[in-house]
């Protein structure tokens, strides 16, 4: 798997400018408190509106300025666990990591449970 990010935005005095290209099937973003880890994660989902750069996954466009491409978060296929207690708190965390995959496509491609540690 193959995640393009090439985004900016700007939200009053704050600006984010990521570019990144990760070739894991689970990528971590990690850093201070305020550099803008949510805002981006939320930007790949979808759930953050923007209006700058490109966000490509296997090739695919989720989000791509020039060519007018804009995919909402249901067709994304994105899924992410946040770092406060928003998870189902009746499911263990491997549980919550796996929760999206009984909504895919059985040709859609899926992180192996065994990968998650």
């Amino acid at each position: 798997m193959t995640l393009e990010v090439n985004v900016e935005h700007r939200l009053e005095d704050f600006e984010l400018k990521a570019s990144f290209v990760s070739y894991a099937p689970i990528t971590t973003l990690f850093g201070r408190l305020g550099v803008g880890k949510t805002s981006l994660v939320s930007m790949i989902a979808g759930l953050l509106a923007f209006t700058h750069g490109r966000i490509v996954i296997d090739g695919r466009a989720l989000f791509d300025e020039k060519r007018g491409v804009n995919l909402p978060p249901r067709k994304r296929r994105i899924h992410y666990i946040f770092q406060e207690g928003r998870l189902f708190p009746h499911l263990t965390v491997r549980q919550n990591l796996m929760y999206g995959r009984r909504f895919a496509p059985a040709r859609d491609p899926y992180v192996d449970g065994d990968q998650i540690v």
